[in-house]
């Protein structure tokens, strides 16, 4: 299964047929990439369906449509488990970025995470999970993010990386955790409760 976010409505590109969540509901073969979008993008969609009899192909041949774009970020914990969150245009976000050339994914997600909020001694524990999110910018893009979880036992003071438009760098304990998430995007929800699950 695979699950694109278009702002916060699920694609859902998978080779089972169960629908228990009421999406529109697809065969793949029988609706166009231009028409899946333009149905995502309406207001009370909660979500689509693509049901798939060939899933590795179907995947590639619905990335194909877009440019893929690959980015890399972390779930930070400190010593107290508590999260590192960032505030950007009003949302509360976990930090990550764009994996550059010549750039291996977990470097490139120490990196933003370093860049974005002023930390240190960041350690990869293990992968997390990969997100999908596709937006226009000169085109349709697919943002592609590899999340790992990460732990630091930095202690100074944080900082914001504004130029990038981060206005607040924060660690968040457990109920700080749960209201900065009614304020933030479906696919960092779904970094959280990946985590959550082990």
């Amino acid at each position: 299964m695979y699950k694109v976010f278009v702002n916060d409505t699920p694609i859902i590109i998978t080779s089972c047929s169960e629908n228990k969540n009421n999406y529109l509901f697809f065969k793949f073969k029988s609706i166009l990439f231009k028409d899946v979008l333009k149905k995502a993008k309406i207001k009370d969609i909660k979500g689509i369906i693509l049901y798939s009899k060939d899933l590795k192909n179907d995947w590639k041949s619905f990335i194909s449509n877009m440019e893929v774009i690959l980015a890399a970020g972390g779930l930070v914990l400190n010593n107290k488990k508590e999260i590192l969150f960032i505030y950007r245009n009003g949302v509360w976000d976990l930090p990550k970025g764009w994996i550059e050339k010549k750039e291996t994914i977990e470097s490139a997600a120490i990196r933003e995470v370093e860049e974005e909020c002023g930390i240190y001694n960041l350690k990869i524990v293990k992968p997390l999970v990969t997100t999908y999110h596709i937006y226009n910018q000169n085109g349709v893009k697919l943002k592609q993010t590899h999340w790992f979880l990460m732990t630091s036992d930095f202690n100074k003071e944080l900082t914001p990386q504004l130029e990038e438009g981060i206005t607040q760098v924060t660690f968040k304990n457990s109920v700080k955790t749960e209201i900065a998430l009614k304020n933030t995007y479906e696919n960092i929800k779904l970094v959280y409760y990946t985590f959550k699950e082990g």
